[in-house]
């Protein structure tokens, strides 16, 4: 059973090897990190390890049995009880419920770990398996997201507010 882990230093070799896998699949709906993600990795991963630790952003992977990540979910920019939303869930895993359950998950988590009472995330209008991810995860359309937000692309900022349980 897949199981939601908050980002650590013993997590680097697999999240680079799932960004590695479902590079080509990422890219087709989202922005490409480009080469010198890949080059500069450790680097990366340790800046994010560090705003971790400063409390700006929470970082979770979700991962398989067998330590393989199939997904990435991220609160940033933690502030006001309020963060961004963002996630990544791999190919093999998609159009099963995983990303859905699994952001409903983090909502809940939002609330107990980091006393967030909204959750803001932005998608391209392409992206409908997002859309639909969102919406069924009780977020709501709120407006338009600035396309520089999403690589250029057109899209939509999504909202759920947080009740805690």
């Amino acid at each position: 059973m897949p199981e939601l882990k908050r980002l650590d230093a013993a997590h680097a070799a697999a999240v680079l090897a799932f960004e590695l896998a479902n590079r080509a699949y990422f890219a087709a709906s989202i922005s490409d990190r480009g080469d010198a993600y890949f080059e500069h990795f450790t680097d990366r991963f340790n800046a994010l390890l560090a705003e971790q630790d400063d409390g700006i952003c929470a970082f979770y992977v979700l991962l398989a049995e067998d330590g393989s990540v199939l997904g990435r979910f991220n609160l940033i920019d933690i502030e006001d009880h309020t963060a961004e939303l963002g996630y990544r869930v791999a190919q093999h895993v998609t159009g099963r419920g995983v990303a859905t359950a699994t952001v409903q998950e983090l909502c809940r988590v939002a609330v107990d770990r980091h006393g967030l009472r909204t959750l803001r995330a932005a998608t391209a209008e392409a992206n409908i398996a997002s859309q639909k991810v969102l919406t069924n995860a009780g977020f709501v359309a709120v407006g338009p997201a600035d396309p520089a937000h999403l690589g250029g692309k057109p899209g939509t900022w999504y909202q759920r507010d947080l009740v805690p349980e």
